[in-house]
């Protein structure tokens, strides 16, 4: 803690010595607190000791981080043509930042990378052609970016290293019923991999990285004896709360924070053991916590309601009650709480179970949403097609 004190006495020399007009003192603030937490942070990291029922005390690697309020977008957008049009509701409205593929739902590195690692367990596939110059665009208006990474539902790299997934007894490499295929959480190597990925979005100048499928395949409790793959005496809620501290230890550092999807019921539910899926335990090692609370995906009497992709304001009220009498109780380890929400129409519940969603359905889970404290939050549309004329405030 050395580093820390000396820190603080150059900054508070500076700051107490400074005839400063009243922006500059909060500027001068700011850096003073960046400057803690900077300390903080590289003296902790040496001490961290991996244990999901120790996390370490949560020091924000970036206190300047506006309140967000975001998009999806998928890398071919980012790369491509819509990517003006997004851009355009970013300029127009209150939204502020930009959720961006980096490794994508079938493990796709979305942009030409030139770290040798990556490349040899991996495979790039280039929607964004130029990242660079995409994170030019980005900061010139003004887009607080993140870095979306899909962790272990990771197709590309099963097939690359089958030892590094789960497989069946004739050693072919095991899917889902969508074709998908996961990768070991139980596996250090494929930890660092996914955190190789993030730190190079870190460098490239991302200021958050969000992971997505922190989990074993959904129902890997029926199958756990049955597929091959290494594993250790540790729970799987463990050690997938200990990815995310591990992933955290290693990129606040670099000033970057860390945001973990969850299922939304998930704030509802005792913890989904079969895919390791605790609440609260990655809640308290992460930095931002997004529960994936669309209406669509809650069932017939969830908080009352009959239909909850029908009345989006009391599915959206419900879910975050629940999220805050999971998290409560972590007290100085409660993340930032910043859901997905949903601007899309699911029609596939089947008539009469669904309604078409626009101004009025975003709104309303937006108000939900200001009404129970929770001013974050971020919209999933898959093709990246949002609503126009939505008061996002």
């Amino acid at each position: 803690m050395n580093t820390f004190w000396a820190l603080l006495a150059m900054a508070l020399g500076s700051f107490s010595g400074a005839t400063a007009t009243a922006d500059q003192g909060n500027q001068q603030l700011q850096s003073l607190t960046n400057s803690f937490n900077t300390a903080i942070i590289q003296s902790q990291k040496d001490q961290v000791v991996i244990d999901a029922d120790n996390p370490p005390a949560k020091i924000d690697p970036q206190p300047d981080a506006p309140v967000v309020k975001g998009i999806y977008v998928t890398a071919y957008s980012a790369g491509g043509a819509r990517m003006k049009e997004l851009l355009d509701l970013i300029d127009n409205t209150e939204l502020n930042s930009m959720v961006i593929d980096i490794k994508d739902d079938l493990g796709y590195i979305t942009y030409p990378t030139e770290n040798q690692s990556l490349q040899k367990m991996g495979k790039s596939q280039p929607f964004i052609r130029d990242i660079d110059a995409l994170m030019k665009r980005l900061q010139k208006h003004e887009v607080y970016p993140i870095a979306r990474v899909v962790v272990f539902k990771d197709t590309i790299l099963a097939k690359k290293n089958p030892e590094l997934s789960f497989r069946n007894k004739d050693g072919s490499v095991w899917a889902n019923g969508k074709g998908d295929s996961f990768v070991n959480p139980y596996s250090k190597e494929v930890w660092d991999y996914n955190i190789e990925i993030a730190k190079e979005a870190a460098k490239l100048g991302f200021k958050e990285i969000q992971f997505d499928y922190v989990r074993f395949p959904e129902g890997f409790e029926n199958r756990a004896d049955i597929l091959k793959y290494i594993k250790t005496a540790k729970s799987r809620v463990d050690v997938v709360a200990e990815f995310v501290q591990y992933a955290r230890k290693e990129l606040a550092p670099l000033g970057v924070r860390v945001s973990v999807d969850i299922f939304g019921y998930a704030a509802s539910v005792p913890a989904a053991e079969g895919i390791g899926q605790d609440f609260v335990k990655i809640s308290e090692n992460v930095d931002v916590i997004s529960p994936m609370v669309y209406p669509s995906h809650y069932s017939t009497g969830w908080y009352g309601v009959k239909d909850p992709d029908k009345d989006p304001y009391t599915t959206i009220k419900g879910s975050m009650e629940d999220t805050h009498k999971k998290l409560d109780p972590t007290k100085d380890l409660k993340p930032v709480i910043r859901p997905w929400i949903q601007d899309f129409t699911a029609s596939w519940l089947g008539s009469g179970h669904y309604i078409k969603y626009g101004k009025k359905q975003v709104e309303d889970q937006i108000r939900a949403m200001k009404d129970m404290d929770v001013d974050e939050y971020l919209l999933w549309n898959a093709s990246n097609r949002y609503t126009s004329g939505v008061n996002y405030k």
